[in-house]
């Protein structure tokens, strides 16, 4: 028997989902790190990114920051975290963290500096304040590139979120460590066929939000109900209306002649 029959054994029997350590409590274990440090990541990098790009200020901080963000070892964070203020929930976070933040932080200030200028200089001229330009109408237009690295920064934190079980915790990477430690690799297979399917369930979620926030398309337009728009043809066919004349006099007659008074008069 293979690895991969084992491991799609463990995975398909009900007895394995059940209790503290089970599969249901590691993956909620693993969605509430992912879940943590994508609000952090998000409270950090999107407030920076949405002020530089709207006053165009500190372009290469951004650059900067990045790159250097980017280029920090997730492990070695983690061990320096744990060295620092001991097991627990803090140092996977910071270093999760620090994963999430290039990816949100790149996505938020390329989404407002792309607005087109015009848009831009006429909602100005319309007595917009700078608060309310990049309220209603930098951010809703920069909308799918905000999502695509939310996006982005998501997919890399729970597929890395596994580290935290070298703090000591759980998740998925309990499944990893644990079945490499004792030796049976379909339990490490385990951890990763699940961490594989979430991360393709949480991107295929995120994917739809991204299509649905397209400017322009008019997806998140509410549609007027249909016996509105009925009525509302029902009254551009009809012919209007014939005021009625209130000052006693004759009519003209349909074919558009003087009136029989006139002639006789």
């Amino acid at each position: 028997m293979n690895f991969l029959q084992q491991a799609l054994e463990y995975i398909f029997s009900a007895e394995n989902w059940a209790g503290p350590a089970g599969l249901g409590a590691r993956i909620l274990e693993h969605l509430q790190y992912t879940g943590v440090a994508v609000a952090v990541s998000a409270l950090i990098a999107i407030p920076i990114g949405l002020i530089i790009g709207h006053t165009g200020r500190g372009a290469l901080l951004v650059v900067t920051g990045v790159n250097a963000l980017r280029a920090l070892p997730t492990l070695g964070i983690l061990l320096l975290g744990v060295l620092l203020w001991g097991l627990g929930l803090l140092p996977p976070t910071v270093a999760l963290t620090l994963l999430g933040v290039p990816p949100l932080l790149a996505g938020t200030y390329a989404g407002i500096a792309n607005v087109d200028p015009n848009v831009v200089d006429a909602a100005r001229s319309m007595g917009m304040t700078e608060a309310r330009v990049l309220t209603r109408v930098e951010i809703p237009t920069a909308m799918p590139l905000i999502l695509g690295g939310l996006r982005t920064a998501t997919l890399q934190i729970v597929a890395t979120a596994t580290v935290a079980a070298y703090a000591s915790l759980g998740g998925l990477g309990r499944y990893l460590i644990d079945g490499i430690k004792v030796r049976q690799f379909h339990i490490a297979l385990v951890g990763a066929l699940l961490v594989t399917a979430l991360a393709l369930l949480l991107d295929a979620v995120l994917a739809a939000a991204v299509w649905v926030s397209m400017p322009g398309s008019g997806r998140l337009r509410r549609r007027i109900p249909q016996p509105l728009v009925d009525d509302e043809m029902r009254l551009e066919t009809q012919p209007p209306r014939r005021t009625p004349d209130y000052s006693g006099r004759d009519p003209a007659p349909p074919g558009g002649g003087a009136s029989p008074n006139v002639e006789g008069w």
